[in-house]
């Protein structure tokens, strides 16, 4: 929100409303018993004992009631007192009112389940005279404090609104930038509620060009964040400002493929580019309301990695081209054992076959001779030629990939996208883009014209270099390649990288996978989803198929 914006506390009613928790009947605020500690204030407690063990029912009960009935009262600091982290409770329970403007609300609450009691606000916004209704759901946890014995809300900023996380706040004030009206490259609408997934794309959009587009800001009840970086996220709108006009690179018909494609899992990344531009075409999370994992996720990418460690191998002369003799073993060893799937070999392999059928082992044993070098090799390749981890400038906030210097054992597991390596699907779907397109184009979602941005640049890779690539990607989605299955469906000359990445303390691996057909590449991750030409696999044929 901007400076100087008014801040004052509106005198008004609030009501707490029980139903289903046991105290029912309106409950206004009559008062707390003890103050404030490391655990919070007491609620009544027999005989002044300290408790243990998980709440009872009735300890619940009360609780919330006191800690509900304090916060709809206006009276956030005694509130605050009722959760077991007072310190970062108040600012937000009093913020309610003093910086969200909260002027009226009434809070229902529901059937407790358990420790966890749901609730519903619904509350008055004004602000300069201007006023409208606000309501949404949220819920709260009781639990025992640690060093008083007493029962307390477990203290969360979401248990003031599901979508407040740590260094966030509610503010009620002019917009921090105008709204805009984004347009695909053909000049058509795109909003949140047709593509759910663009809701944090196109607040970042506003934040970053609400200013150039010719739009005036309006007043608004937002969520703000302490991290300039991050863009406002609007809940409430009391006056309209006037949008500008945003043209962005995407494809409203790309992006309507990545998005069904995405939602058939619980958490699932894609991104498509344009190989000949950078021109990013789509890009689609679920969850699609919360963080943009397809932009700024960082995650090991598994054997898609393998494009790059092809590179540089060829770079470094380790092979000489698609049909050069490798070795293929089961296993391999550089201070632990390295397994391919199911312990397959390859006698008398080429590279081609072992890049097709994603031989782990001969991806790591032509590397050991580098000796030192090898910690660092792969990542001055990835930097070259791939422009990986070179700051770029898309338009919007983007993490650019991390393939970082490693000894031993890591610097093994780095060359088949494991070990310290950290990609997302934008990161991925360039790998991509750049074999197809013969060189690197920074990945952007609005044009360079529209502010004039530095973009980041790469070599081109050397002719013989993408020309083995492509053959090599190409061979992937043919015959016993383990990319073949997904990209049966995509016609035209096509290439692709499948790629599974291990997750500590997670029963399947993450499935990934990369591909291009004519002039789009995409990549996409499924988190637990197995192997690469699986659920990442059908998503990137999907999209693909879109053009």
């Amino acid at each position: 929100m901007r400076s100087g914006a008014k801040v004052g506390i509106v005198a008004g009613a609030f009501v707490v409303v029980a139903s289903g928790v046991g105290y029912g009947g309106y409950n206004l605020y009559n008062g707390l018993t003890g103050s404030g500690g490391g655990d919070g204030a007491s609620t009544k407690a027999a005989s002044g004992e300290k408790r243990s063990g998980p709440p009872g029912a009735e300890e619940i009960e009360e609780t919330a009631k006191e800690f509900l009935a304090a916060w709809a009262a206006g009276k956030g600091t005694e509130a605050a007192q009722l959760t077991n982290n007072q310190a970062e409770a108040e600012p937000q329970l009093t913020g309610f009112t003093e910086r969200a403007h909260v002027s009226e609300a009434v809070i229902k609450a529901g059937r407790a389940t358990g420790p966890t009691v749901p609730f519903t606000v619904e509350a008055t916004v004004t602000y300069e005279g201007k006023s409208k209704p606000w309501s949404y759901a949220s819920k709260l946890t009781v639990v025992r404090g640690l060093t008083t014995g007493r029962a307390l809300v477990d203290w969360q900023p979401s248990v003031v609104h599901p979508e407040l996380t740590a260094g966030t706040s509610l503010v009620t004030a002019e917009a921090s930038a105008p709204p805009i009206k984004a347009f695909d490259d053909n000049g058509v609408e795109l909003s949140e509620e047709k593509f759910p997934s663009l809701g944090p794309v196109l607040d970042a959009l506003r934040k970053e060009y609400g200013d150039k587009a010719g739009g005036t800001p309006g007043i608004e009840l937002a969520i703000t964040s302490a991290n300039a970086d991050v863009p406002d996220r609007s809940l409430l709108t009391l006056t309209e400002g006037k949008p500008g006009s945003l043209r962005t690179t995407l494809d409203a018909g790309v992006q309507a493929a990545a998005e069904k494609a995405v939602k058939d899992y619980a958490k699932a990344s894609v991104v498509a580019v344009q190989p000949s531009t950078g021109e990013i075409k789509a890009v689609a999370n679920t969850p699609a309301d919360g963080f943009n994992t397809a932009f700024q996720g960082a995650q090991a990418p598994g054997s898609t990695m393998k494009i790059v460690t092809a590179a540089m191998m060829l770079d470094k002369g380790l092979v000489n081209g698609p049909n050069s003799p490798v070795e293929c073993p089961s296993t391999v060893t550089w201070e632990r054992e390295f397994h391919n799937l199911k312990d397959f070999s390859i006698p008398g392999a080429t590279f081609q076959q072992a890049f097709a059928r994603s031989c782990n082992t001969t991806f790591i044993k032509p590397v050991k001779p580098l000796g030192a070098a090898a910690g660092t090799a792969l990542g001055e390749t990835a930097a070259k030629y791939f422009g990986i981890g070179l700051n770029w400038k898309a338009g919007v906030v983007t993490v650019d990939g991390k393939v970082p210097e490693s000894t031993g054992s890591e610097t093994a597991a780095s060359y088949i996208g494991q070990g310290q390596i950290q990609m997302n699907a934008l990161n991925v779907a360039s790998i991509a883009a750049t074999v197809k397109n013969g060189g690197f184009k920074q990945p952007v979602i609005v044009p360079q014209s529209l502010d004039d941005r530095e973009l980041a640049t790469a070599r081109p890779l050397p002719s013989s270099m993408a020309a083995s690539l492509r053959q090599m990607m190409r061979a992937a989605t043919v015959g016993s390649g383990t990319a073949s299955a997904a990209m049966a469906s995509v016609s035209g000359d096509k290439g692709a990288k499948t790629g599974s990445a291990e997750v500590d303390g997670q029963g399947d691996s993450n499935s990934w996978f990369t591909g291009y057909a004519g002039d789009l590449a995409a990549a996409a991750v499924v988190q637990a989803g197995g192997h690469g030409g699986d659920s990442a696999g059908s998503t990137v044929a999907r999209v693909l198929n879109a053009r």
